[in-house]
């Protein structure tokens, strides 16, 4: 008799705690887990977003160029020269790489305080779409901190790692259609237009 009368006291408690942490677990949204993004298997997959400041202070979200051919290039920034200098002042400079239909980024790891003293100094890069993913986290989320152009991948010296000589297509839809790491690291311009010719509206 106790027994039951203790049940009937305590059963209204136990519904509505239930009925709270059921509340709780479906007011909280579930995190999708996110498919791993890898260099090698990129070509026809949702190239990962990113919202990254600019050198003139502006915010650049990837989605925004939606109706573009987008070009990346990932590289080491302000110590890799003149190879990353060259190849960035000479898609500020080609007017084939900044239309209606194609807009390309240089993706550095540095600070922007660092590249706006450069570009003071070296007036070629005035024309040059610098984005500053100071953290690595687009880097990393590209996959492109340990490829074979990377002089300075994560390492004991380099805990952080550096982008190599890397360059992405990104289609009007936000796919990935070509990748290329540059070893060599050689000037490209040529051969992303090619490349760029496949998708049409160039």
């Amino acid at each position: 008799m106790i027994i039951k009368k203790m049940f009937l006291i305590f059963l209204p408690i136990i519904l509505i705690a239930g009925g709270i942490i059921l509340a709780l677990v479906n007011y909280f949204p579930k995190e999708v887990p996110r498919e791993k993004f890898f260099f090698e298997q990129a070509i026809g997959k949702q190239a990962p977003d990113f919202s990254l400041e600019s050198i003139d202070g502006k915010t650049v979200e990837l989605s925004d160029y939606r109706g573009r051919n987008v070009v990346l290039f990932f590289n080491e920034g302000s110590m890799c020269y003149p190879a990353c200098w060259d190849q960035m002042t000479a898609f500020g400079n080609d007017e084939r790489f900044n239309t209606d239909n194609v807009a390309v980024f240089s993706i550095v790891v540095d600070q922007r305080s660092e590249w706006e003293k450069i570009i003071n100094e070296v007036p070629q890069f005035s024309k040059a779409r610098i984005l500053f993913d100071s953290d690595r986290k687009v880097s990393t989320a590209y996959n492109v901190m340990a490829l074979p152009s990377s002089m300075h991948p994560p390492s004991p010296m380099h805990p952080d790692g550096y982008p190599g000589h890397t360059y992405f297509i990104i289609d009007q839809e936000g796919i990935v259609r070509y990748v290329f790491d540059d070893p060599n690291m050689a000037l490209r311009n040529d051969l992303l237009i090619s490349e760029l010719s496949k998708l049409g509206r160039n």
